[in-house]
C-alpha cells in the first residue's frame, strides 16, 4: 500500500514526500529548478525518512549557499562585493578550485565567470538573438584568469560575476550520495533533475535501470525520439545539452551552451551528451567539456575513453 508523507522545510515553499513502493521508498522534492528524487531499498520507514531529510536538507543548503539569485548566498555576496576581498570557507574554496580545473582543461571555454553573458542571452525558445554589439559590451567582464582567490578569500574584479550553476547540481548529487552512505549500507539512488548517482547495485545484485530522456527538439523518425535505458551499478551519470534552453532564428538553432571566449553559442554540438564517471562532478565536467568541443564532442570523449551517450 502506498503512503505519502509530507515534510515542510524551514522555507514554507519547500516540501518533500515519501512514498512507499514494493521495493522501497521514493523520496520526491524540488530543488535547483529541477524535480528531484531519492530511491532507497528499505521497508524501514524511519530509515527512509532519515535519508530523505539528510539528502533534501543538504541539497537545499547547497542551493541556498551557491545560488546567484539568493541575496543571502555566498555567490550573491561575492558578486556584490566585486572589487573587494571577501572571506570564503573551505567548501567554497574547493568548488572554486574545481571550477579552475574545468577552466584550464577547456582552455578557457568553460568559465564560471561567463554567467554575466545571461544579460544579453535569454534562451527561451524565441528568436531573440543577441547582437554582436551586445556581446562585445559584456565580454570584457568574462575571464576566470582575472579572479584572485586563496583558501580563505576571493577578490572579483569590479563588474564581474560568478555563476556556480554549471557545477552546483552535480556537487549536490555527490554530497547526497556521501550522506546516504554515512546513514545506511542499503542501496540508494540520488537523482537531481537527471544528474544522478548510486551507492551500488540493488539488493538483488542487479543494476538500477536508468532512462535517458529523448531530446525535445527532434526530427521525425529520429533516433533522438527513442528513450535510452542504462544499467547502472556504480558511479554517476550527468547530462549536458540544450533540449530545454535554446533559440531558433531563420531555421538555425542556437544552444544555451556558450563559448566563454567568444560569448556566442557553441556550434554543431550534439543536442545532449550523457557521461558515466565515478562521481557526478566528474561526469558533469566531461559532458560539458565535450559539448564545448562542438562537432568534435564524440571524438573528445572517445579519446578520453569515457562511456557516453550522445544525441544529435
Amino acid at each position: 500500500m502506498n503512503k505519502a508523507i509530507n515534510k515542510t522545510n524551514n522555507n514554507s515553499k519547500r516540501t518533500l514526500s515519501l512514498q512507499a513502493q514494493e521495493q522501497g521508498y521514493v523520496i520526491s522534492f524540488n530543488a535547483m529548478a529541477s524535480p528531484c528524487e531519492v530511491l532507497i531499498q528499505t521497508k524501514d520507514h524511519r530509515l527512509a525518512k532519515q535519508v530523505a531529510s539528510a539528502v533534501s536538507d543538504e541539497v537545499w543548503r547547497i542551493e541556498d549557499k551557491f545560488s546567484r539569485y539568493n541575496k543571502d548566498s555566498v555567490c550573491y555576496q561575492i558578486n556584490n562585493n566585486a572589487g573587494q576581498s571577501m572571506a570564503i570557507d573551505e567548501e567554497c574554496y574547493l568548488l572554486l578550485n574545481f571550477a579552475e580545473q574545468c577552466y584550464q582543461l577547456s582552455e578557457g571555454v568553460f568559465d564560471i565567470s561567463a554567467g554575466i553573458l545571461n544579460q544579453v542571452w535569454h534562451f527561451d525558445g524565441s528568436d531573440n538573438i543577441a547582437t554582436k554589439k551586445q556581446v562585445a559590451a559584456v565580454l570584457p567582464l568574462v575571464g576566470w584568469h582575472k579572479v584572485s582567490y586563496q583558501h580563505n578569500s576571493i577578490t572579483l574584479p569590479q563588474g564581474m560575476a560568478l555563476d556556480f550553476g554549471g557545477i552546483g547540481k552535480e556537487y549536490a548529487v555527490d554530497r547526497g550520495i556521501l550522506l546516504s552512505q554515512q546513514i545506511t549500507a542499503l542501496p540508494v539512488l540520488v537523482n537531481l533533475g537527471g544528474d544522478l548517482a548510486v551507492t551500488g547495485p540493488r539488493l538483488n545484485g542487479l543494476p538500477w535501470q536508468v532512462a535517458i530522456e529523448s531530446t525535445e527538439y527532434t526530427k521525425p523518425n529520429s533516433d533522438n525520439n527513442k528513450e535510452i535505458i542504462v544499467a547502472l551499478t556504480h558511479g554517476a551519470l550527468a547530462t549536458s545539452g540544450d533540449s530545454k534552453r535554446f533559440l531558433v532564428k531563420d531555421g538555425q538553432r542556437y544552444s544555451h551552451v556558450l563559448n566563454a571566449l567568444t560569448g556566442w553559442p557553441i556550434e554543431q554540438a550534439p543536442r545532449s551528451i550523457t557521461t558515466l564517471a565515478p562521481q557526478c562532478l566528474q561526469a558533469g565536467m566531461l559532458a560539458t567539456l565535450a559539448l564545448l568541443q562542438g562537432k568534435g564532442a564524440e571524438q573528445f570523449l572517445s579519446e578520453q575513453e569515457v562511456t557516453y551517450w550522445a544525441r544529435r
